[in-house]
């Protein structure tokens, strides 16, 4: 027995981490694989026996694993975001809740011949959407501007409050056929007054727990009561205990308790976080997995009867006619565009809480409803693969469609803004180039901003940066960090959204230019940035000694070149022509795009191409004019006071700072 119960954990954990890889791998919706994954391991092949995941004990670690995915989502959500959506998000998840809820239990009645009590149950399920589905779909889409804030806000809080809304009805339905809950008070005034009592208690619950909790949590982290290691051990335990707390005193109240703690300590300005947040998404990845392969696998071959045509058909109504609806009327009077408000209508996946929600109603149910209760969780199942598949399928298409997210983004983020990194970034900016820096370093960012570069402040391996990053018209990822472990995991971290063709990095600091003797494998890295052996150090060090960025134009005559007249020039050339001189040639302009030069053996100049370059100390180049086109040479130097005044200005435009690397 102790050998069954291990094996099935491996299988659980086995499964559920490897089908989010298959899915990362290939880039198809995690939860489709996890579904299916369970469904073959439970009823069809007999690896995790279904009748073995019927118990109590399935409810409550799905229950409390729900309660920490959700704290996980309020910690990446922050209030000053709802100064341009408040209203937006409010009507979501509010008359938006109502219109599903209402609209899903009638086709629930009338397409699928669900009694009245279960449609409306089925109704209050179906509200839910989730930011286990939502914020992934999201980061595939890659909006622009407020829509995305819209969505994962709403994907975030709605799970709550229609879990909620779903429980009382769930307890109402358990008061009328169970008249010895009420004191055999039956009817519809004793069923309202429930309703009324339930919903304030469940509120008044959750926000005194999550205060309480909260507030300990953040004396414990602001006054240092507990080493480093165990910051994150002790805000899980006091995250677990108040998510029971909360549902001992009222009955779901706890998904709320630990929503509301997750934005509070996001928002608040006493203890940093960060650490707390990047644990809580290693977390998250293994409880998702598990729970999507426990519930699948609880089902049976028998549940693919009760997929018909009328299930279809509820998708259908679902999709094409609820939620517009439920958007269009939610979005009234707020400053939502029309295009934006089309896409919001069509995203509306469901994930998790449906799934779990819906697997233990009908397991409390069963004995009410013996018969319609089965047909229950293999509706909502449907739903789930059925939503996630339209939208994941059609999101992104849509999306570029109606103009609000960029089909083929052309922007440049940098990961890493040291001076060097900056003075490329400007220089491309004023060009006309998109451009972006992501920094941890403080200085850095400051820096960034006083020239009037996009900045932000982040942790390239956290979770978050991916969500809070406006991505929408960035399709190139540089990173630019001294240290090689960090930035090939930097490299694996962001291939969740960048293609790895778009994705470059430096050659590790510690090599030479001309070995490759110690770095990380060429599957754990980006491609090479700026050539195969430039690294760190040695363009830092080339810059530090006075080189500049340049650009060179390529004209019909040669320019660049002695011997012109050729069709392209190769690295080989390029190198051959500049001779000693230190030149790092770093992009081209090539018919209004930018070209980022990586590997030497496809690096190639055409006619009317214009080289960017860094240039090294002392060997500037110097424009001569001749005939009808202007013509530049290397190593001829430029006067001394027109060096001067270059290395002046510089000085000027961004002074020394001491390297925090």
């Amino acid at each position: 027995m102790p050998e069954s119960i291990l094996l099935d954990i491996t299988t659980v954990i086995v499964l559920g981490i490897g089908a989010q890889w298959v899915a990362w791998r290939f880039r198809l919706p995690s939860i489709l694989l996890l579904l299916i994954a369970g469904f073959l391991a439970g009823p069809v092949f007999g690896l995790l026996s279904p009748a073995s995941l019927q118990g109590d004990w399935l409810f409550a670690f799905v229950s409390v694993s729900i309660g920490i995915i959700l704290f996980e989502g309020g910690l990446s959500l922050r209030l000053s975001e709802l100064q341009a959506v408040g209203s937006a998000v409010r009507n979501l998840i509010t008359i938006g809740v109502l219109v599903t809820w209402g609209l899903g239990a009638f086709f629930a009645h009338i397409v699928m011949g669900f009694n009245v009590e279960l449609a409306i149950l089925i109704g209050a399920i179906l509200t839910v959407t989730g930011p286990t589905v939502v914020v992934p779909l999201l980061r595939h889409v890659r909006p622009r501007g407020r829509i995305s804030t819209v969505a994962k806000w709403e994907g975030i809080t709605i799970d709550p409050v229609g879990a909620i809304i779903a429980v009382l009805v769930m307890e109402t339905l358990l008061l009328i056929h169970e008249p010895a809950q009420s004191g055999g008070h039956t009817g519809l005034s004793a069923a309202a007054e429930h309703v009324v009592i339930g919903l304030g208690l469940e509120v008044f619950v959750a926000l005194g727990v999550s205060v309480a909790a909260t507030f300990c949590l953040l004396i414990i982290l602001k006054q240092r009561m507990v080493p480093d290691f165990l910051r994150n051990p002790v805000t899980l335990m006091i995250v677990v205990a108040a998510f029971v707390i909360s549902n001992v005193l009222k009955e779901e109240s706890g998904l709320l308790t630990t929503t509301i703690m997750g934005i509070a300590l996001a928002n608040q300005p006493y203890a940093p976080v960060q650490r707390i947040i990047e644990f809580k998404e290693n977390l998250q990845v293994l409880l998702i997995g598990s729970l999507f392969i426990l519930l699948s696998a609880r089902l049976n071959l028998g549940a693919l009867d009760f997929i018909t045509i009328e299930s279809v058909i509820f998708l259908g109504l679902l999709v094409i006619l609820v939620r517009p609806l439920a958007v269009f009327l939610s979005s009234y009077g707020t400053q939502l565009e029309w295009e934006e408000q089309a896409f919001l209508a069509w995203l509306a996946p469901r994930g998790i809480v449906a799934a779990a929600v819906a697997s233990l109603f009908a397991y409390q149910l069963r004995n009410i409803y013996p018969d319609e209760v089965e047909a229950v969780v293999p509706t909502i199942f449907f739903i789930i693969v059925g939503t996630v598949a339209i939208y994941g399928l059609t999101a992104a298409p849509l999306a570029r469609w109606l103009g609000i997210a960029e089909p083929n983004p052309e922007g440049i983020l940098f990961v890493g803004a040291a001076e060097w990194v900056r003075h490329i970034a400007a220089f491309l900016h004023e060009k006309g180039h998109e451009v972006h820096l992501v920094d941890a370093n403080t200085d850095h960012v400051r820096r960034a901003q006083e020239r009037g570069l996009p900045a932000q402040r982040a942790n390239a391996l956290s979770e978050t940066v991916l969500d809070n990053l406006d991505l929408s018209s960035t399709g190139r990822l540089l990173i630019t960090i001294p240290n090689d472990e960090v930035a090939s995991l930097t490299a694996l971290h962001f291939s969740e959204v960048f293609e790895t063709t778009d994705i470059y990095q430096l050659a590790a600091q510690h090599e030479s230019r001309h070995s490759k003797q110690g770095e990380m494998p060429k599957h754990l890295r980006g491609r090479p940035l700026f050539g195969e052996t430039t690294s760190y150090a040695e363009i830092e060090d080339h810059f530090d000694q006075g080189g500049t960025i340049r650009a060179f134009d390529l004209h019909e005559d040669g320019g660049l070149f002695e011997d012109g007249g050729k069709e392209y020039y190769t690295y080989d050339d390029l190198q051959e022509q500049t001779g000693e001189i230190s030149v790092f040639p770093l992009f081209i302009e090539r018919d209004g795009e930018l070209v980022i030069v990586s590997e030497e053996s496809n690096f190639t100049l055409r006619q009317g191409d214009t080289l960017i370059a860094m240039v090294g100390a002392g060997e500037r180049v110097h424009l001569v004019e001749g005939g009808d086109s202007s013509v530049f040479f290397f190593n001829e130097p430029e006067s001394e006071a027109s060096a001067a005044s270059s290395a002046s200005n510089e000085a000027a435009e961004d002074p020394p700072e001491s390297n925090p690397t």
